[in-house]
């Protein structure tokens, strides 16, 4: 049991530093005292414990505090720290020398300093532990950072390959559009040439054939031989160019082509090439009279029966003649008449 006496004379007591005497760890006998369990730094209450571990998390925290750029921009500060093998080896060698019978007889007042020991050497770890925590979290932080860097590197692709697929769809669609157009384009103007052509055609076949004038009729049936034409040459006219002396019948001049029409009802007798007077068709009314129509270009019918009006043949040049017409004789019994005379008496005016 620990005696209460006063210590012997000669034998000094020592003393707990202050919290102002830690000025350089610097670690002797007298400072120094065996812990059992783990190993603790001794540090009085209000004092800042000076381990090996406990310091090199505070450089850490001082590090990671204020900022790797703020440290590299500081004048850099030795720092010694002693070696952790040597401080265990000169804590055992001083170990049996501390132990004096005032220390024996102090026992019971070292336990509170034991306490305040073991809790310092907690708050270094708390401070570790706090330190680590920071950094993972700093780590999760970062992996969080680059993993929202990749996943926006993801979609600014994608949206961009979307683009890019989107844009060459519209140009290919614009592609086939216009090709489109085109192609509808280049019919619409070969239809449209085609309906030209055709129209152009249809107009000039309606201007070279001549327009049919009205066909003049008797009470008797009887028509004109042809329509929109100009009387040149009358019957009995003198003149050196006909064999006879004279004009032996009725010129209706008219353009090449002007239809020409049986006056009356009968039958073709003849038909073809006759000399001077060209082409020539020979129609026999019912009543045996004979109307010639010579000079013709062509003939439409050369024989059989014909009803008054019906087209027989075309104005025309043949023969011996100045120009086109028609040259119409009227025949009875073998002898000519006048045919202007003739028509006269059907009831038509020529």
């Amino acid at each position: 049991m620990a005696s209460n006496s006063p210590a012997p004379e000669g034998t000094d007591v020592q003393e707990a530093p202050g919290a102002g005497a830690w000025g350089e760890w610097n670690p002797t006998e007298d400072s120094v005292r065996p812990v059992r369990g783990k190993h603790r730094t001794f540090k009085p209450r209000g004092g800042l414990a000076r381990s090996s571990t406990v310091l090199g998390v505070g450089v850490i925290a001082a590090v990671g505090a204020g900022g790797i750029a703020t440290a590299q921009d500081r004048p850099q500060v030795s720092i010694s720290m002693p070696s952790l093998p040597d401080l265990m080896g000169g804590e055992r060698a001083s170990a049996a020398p501390a132990e004096t019978p005032a220390a024996a007889d102090t026992g019971t007042a070292q336990i509170p300093q034991q306490a305040a020991a073991q809790g310092q050497g907690d708050a270094g770890e708390a401070l570790r532990n706090r330190i680590l925590q920071q950094a993972e979290s700093q780590q999760d932080a970062t992996d969080t950072q680059a993993l929202a860097d990749a996943e926006r590197t993801a979609r600014e692709a994608a949206a961009q390959e979307a683009k890019t697929q989107k844009e060459a769809a519209d140009k290919e669609a614009e592609t086939v559009r216009a090709a489109a157009e085109k192609a509808a384009a280049d019919q619409a103007a070969a239809e449209k040439t085609a309906a030209d052509e055709a129209d152009a055609k249809a107009k000039a076949e309606a201007a070279s054939a001549p327009a049919a004038a009205p066909v003049a009729k008797s009470a008797g049936g009887f028509v004109l031989p042809t329509s929109a034409y100009t009387l040149t040459s009358r019957y009995g006219a003198a003149g050196s160019m006909w064999s006879s002396g004279h004009h032996t019948g009725l010129d209706f001049a008219a353009p090449t082509g002007t239809p020409v029409k049986a006056v009356g009802a009968g039958k073709i007798i003849s038909a073809g090439w006759s000399g001077a007077y060209g082409y020539r068709i020979v129609l026999q009314l019912n009543d045996g009279t004979e109307i010639w129509y010579c000079h013709l270009s062509s003939m439409s019918v050369t024989s059989g029966a014909v009803g008054t009006g019906e087209t027989i043949g075309r104005v025309g040049a043949t023969g011996n003649v100045t120009g086109a017409h028609l040259h119409l004789e009227v025949r009875k019994g073998g002898s000519t008449m006048d045919p202007m005379a003739w028509l006269n008496s059907k009831g038509l005016s020529v």
